[in-house]
């Protein structure tokens, strides 16, 4: 077909940016929920419920972590398995890894529902912003097995060399949550239930198109089918999962972390600054991430063919492209940073000085970002899921815990906003000694 793109061809700049445009669109439209979410809850529903979303967000994000895990680890799985000319079996694995995360999605919505009310009061949150946590959470948690599948699929969509179509039902999921934002919340004042509501059914939507199109005969290389358990290969797809499955954890834990952090250096105001950078980090880290999902199946296709040259040739291009897009994201980040502080808090000026300030610090860290997030990426991709999650690791929880608890006692609340600049900065300097040492095993 003219214009297809296959895993197995030679890919120049120009090819290696066409296949990954999809999942880097399909993970921008996906990070907008919670950013869309954001700016009505903040503009149409006031600042403590908006605080309160931002609070208890980073665990609602630990409940569909399930999602990144078999959606990384198992598609490099597949991929492999394709690589080596083995169809059936690449079929069998994707079927076990759909259906055996989503019936641990469903476990994992009961307990999140459970444990909603006594973490966020641990935390901190108390009254009113408790009570907000409670009924966001409880609506999003129920969607979780839904969220899970929606992330894996979206990495077996390009396994399966149909990025289009993944992209077309990340845009309908995408449109449906912005439509019944603006629906619930702005017309009818429904408030923080609204937004909740609108991002669980984007969420159903955004997994039971790709359940549908793989359940049927289909033109793709994957379709769900019969299956049997394999414990081994199970095991293998959390293995080289295991980094983002890792990476997001930890990213959820320190930013519960972040959130006590500011609660007791700068108040609600803090916990809703950080709000507002977390959404621009969402969508910018977002395009990060879908060009590491993008190309991981392409890298995992030329390792399981021993196309030793050809992964050389994807590193060294892909380090080039993601060194021009850090640098244009801190560009656009510092001369943006007051209309972005403006289009969520523009109604308290002391929230939105604090937001710009902390924006125009913070966004330093997109120097770094992207590097580290390909890297540990890159890893998985190579089945070396052992050090893909030891970088996750020590990125995103030893590096920024340890800076976001040290550097507060020097420079108190900007200490926390360059905690996240320092975190980035040592995680690449880390990536790129494992990067030297294993070039000779992986032959890149």
């Amino acid at each position: 077909m003219k214009g297809h793109i296959g895993l197995g061809d030679h890919f120049t700049y120009g090819k290696l940016l066409r296949f990954t445009l999809p999942s880097i669109v399909m993970m921008i439209f996906t990070s907008i929920y919670g950013v869309v979410d954001g700016f009505f809850i903040s503009n149409f529903a006031g600042k403590t419920p908006f605080a309160a979303v931002n609070f208890i967000y980073p665990f609602l994000m630990i409940l569909g972590t399930l999602g990144f895990m078999f959606g990384a680890g198992g598609s490099a799985v597949v991929a492999a398995a394709m690589g080596m000319g083995d169809r059936e079996r690449a079929n069998r694995l994707f079927s076990l890894f759909v259906y055996f995360s989503a019936g641990l999605g469903i476990l994992l919505a009961g307990v999140g529902i459970g444990l909603l009310r006594p973490l966020a009061s641990f935390l901190g949150a108390e009254g009113e912003m408790l009570e907000d946590c409670v009924a966001y959470g409880r609506i999003i948690a129920a969607a979780v097995p839904a969220f899970i599948l929606q992330m894996e699929f979206q990495s077996f969509f390009i396994a399966a060399e149909k990025p289009n179509l993944g992209l077309a039902a990340t845009l309908a999921a995408g449109v449906t949550n912005m439509a019944l934002d603006a629906l619930l919340v702005a017309v009818f004042p429904f408030g923080i239930l609204g937004a909740a509501s609108a991002t669980a059914l984007s969420q159903v939507l955004g997994a039971v198109i790709p359940l549908v199109y793989f359940s049927l005969p289909n033109k793709s290389l994957l379709r769900l089918g019969t299956t049997k358990f394999d414990g081994k290969a199970l095991i293998l797809a959390c293995a080289n999962g295991s980094s983002e499955f890792m990476s997001n954890i930890s990213m959820s834990l320190v930013g519960m972390l972040y959130n006590v952090q500011l609660l007791k250096y700068a108040g609600e105001n803090g916990v809703s600054a950080y709000g507002v950078l977390m959404y621009v980090s969402m969508i910018f880290s977002a395009a990060f991430i879908g060009y590491s999902m993008g190309s991981a199946p392409v890298v995992s296709f030329h390792f399981g063919a021993q196309d030793q040259m050809e992964l050389r040739s994807l590193l060294r291009k892909s380090l080039v492209i993601l060194g021009v897009v850090s640098l244009g994201m801190v560009l656009f980040s510092q001369i943006m940073a007051e209309p972005l502080s403006k289009l969520y808090v523009s109604y308290d000026r002391e929230l939105m000085d604090l937001t710009c300030r902390a924006l125009r610090v913070y966004s330093l860290a997109f120097l770094f970002m992207g590097y580290a997030i390909y890297a540990s990426g890159f890893f998985t991709a190579l089945n070396d899921g052992l050090t893909s999650a030891l970088l996750s690791f020590l990125r995103t929880m030893v590096f920024q815990v340890a800076a976001v608890l040290l550097l507060p006692m020097i420079w108190r609340v900007d200490g926390i906003w360059w905690s996240l600049v320092a975190a980035e900065a040592m995680a690449v300097a880390l990536s790129a000694v494992f990067l030297a040492v294993d070039q000779k095993k992986f032959g890149y």
